[in-house]
């Protein structure tokens, strides 16, 4: 076989992680891309392994049953929404085999039967949060390319692996109204002001990103980012986003003059309205509504509906009786701590971000939540024997860790910790099987559950509860 080869008549037999699908010639696996399971295929052959294959689909020949047509016209151009030529079903056993797959192979673990993964009620307009990217020179599509077209500037999402190209979003069916209004109208103010957009490649321009949050009681907030301060071209944008849509509660603008988009470093100015959103999530046993503030720099679960699902389930299966001591690691702002500390004698929440930690600490003043304590510093030399012996050994811990996984120490001091359970919630299976192998030297997986987060995405959350062995 050889790189560029076509094998003919193909059949895709099942999804395999990151999306890529699996087929199989002469006894080889082969990844591929642009296709769906149960689709009969011609192949081209992208690379060649001893122990593998890859390949893109370059023929369809008949249709997989799984298969739904695309709702959004900029699939198979933008990397986000990338199963959705799959029906929302299919996609749920996929997830649901995705999670199976890397507890047993990754963790060789022992697994008692894993519960049918929770899908999403909601499978578009489910994000509260999106950021768009402001290029010079938008990516153009084979029909756009026009003399007329070449450089025109965009405002959209980066091409996938393509850290300077970025498309023009006609409408993106990720986040409720008013999002899409507000991205368009930003676009053309712009345009029809010559407020010039950034060059990514060359590092010149001025407008940057536009974040935009929304909440469920209505709230939204919008962030723009510059590369430099003039306030002329800085207020006819948000002067006309104000008059636009009043149903924006926080407007603000960060200078940004660093060769890359972050701003956890850097001061946000608020321009007009509240420096903060409002999520609200019914309590556990549904006797009152929490408040959760979510500032500029606030990371809050972008799927709001699901995350109470997803916090209802780290909470049942953590099965506090009042009386324990629970340490969060990885507390955020404090969400899961604060959902659960009606239920526990005491919650200490751990977190590397400082500015997560104030958060959390205003989200139990907020909700008058008084047995909750919160702690920053890298998790890995904050969790140690002298900081158990200080603030006592946990009955239970929960952690949600971010898509990297806890580092080693901090599954070491777990088990140095022994509390009666662990919750471990996590985004990313594969890492979470890492962790848990760890830890099942001491403890025993007591159930799996599943959850979607992410329709249409290659993406799906863990929870896992496991008990110490006896």
């Amino acid at each position: 076989m050889k790189k560029g080869e076509i094998l003919e008549g193909i059949l895709i037999e099942t999804m395999a992680a990151e999306g890529k699908c699996i087929a199989r010639f002469n006894g080889l696996v082969i990844f591929v891309q642009g296709c769906a399971p149960g689709d009969m295929v011609d192949i081209e052959l992208t690379k060649i392994k001893s122990s593998f294959l890859e390949g893109r689909a370059v023929k369809i020949n008949s249709l997989s049953p799984n298969r739904s047509t695309p709702f959004c016209s900029h699939f198979g151009t933008c990397g986000g929404c990338s199963w959705q030529h799959i029906n929302y079903q299919a996609q749920l056993q996929y997830k649901q085999q995705q999670v199976i797959d890397n507890l047993e192979r990754i963790g060789g673990l022992e697994l008692p039967a894993i519960r049918p993964i929770i899908g999403s009620a909601q499978t578009q307009h489910y994000r509260n949060k999106l950021d768009f990217t402001f290029t010079a020179g938008r990516w153009l599509l084979k029909e756009e390319m026009t003399e007329q077209n070449f450089g025109s500037p965009g405002l959209g999402y980066h091409i996938p692996k393509m850290y300077d190209k970025v498309f023009d979003v006609k409408e993106c069916f990720l986040q409720p109204d008013p999002s899409n209004a507000i991205r368009l109208h930003t676009r053309e103010v712009a345009l029809q002001n010559d407020i010039p957009f950034f060059d990514l490649r060359k590092q010149i321009g001025f407008l940057r990103t536009i974040t935009i949050r929304t909440t469920n009681i209505g709230e939204v907030m919008v962030i723009l980012q510059v590369t430099y301060d003039k306030m002329e071209w800085i207020e006819i944008i948000l002067s006309s986003l104000s008059e636009k849509f009043p149903e924006i509660t926080s407007l603000n603008y960060i200078i940004n003059g660093k060769r890359n988009d972050t701003f956890s470093d850097l001061e946000i100015i608020c321009w007009k309205g509240k420096s903060f959103i409002t999520e609200t999530m019914p309590s556990p046993n549904q006797n009152r509504v929490l408040q959760f503030r979510v500032g500029p720099k606030s990371f809050y679960q972008t799927n709001s509906d699901q995350a109470h699902i997803l916090y209802k389930v780290a909470f049942e299966m953590a099965n506090l009786k009042g009386d324990e001591l629970v340490y969060d690691l990885y507390t955020g702002t404090g969400t899961i701590a604060n959902f659960v500390a009606s239920s526990a004698k005491k919650v200490i929440g751990l977190e590397y971000v400082a500015a997560a930690i104030d958060d959390a600490k205003i989200n139990s003043s907020l909700n008058g939540i008084n047995n909750t304590d919160f702690y920053s510093g890298d998790i890995k030399d904050l969790l140690s024997e002298d900081f158990l012996s200080t603030h006592g050994h946990p009955n239970v811990i929960i952690t949600d860790p971010p898509r990297a996984g806890m580092h080693e120490d901090v599954t070491k001091m777990m088990l140095k910790a022994e509390p009666q359970k662990i919750v471990y919630v996590s985004c990313n299976p594969a890492t979470q099987a890492r962790d848990l192998k760890i830890l099942s030297e001491k403890y025993s997986i007591e159930a799996v559950q599943p959850v979607d987060m992410f329709p249409h995405t290659v993406h799906v959350e863990n929870v896992v509860s496991l008990v110490r062995k006896s």
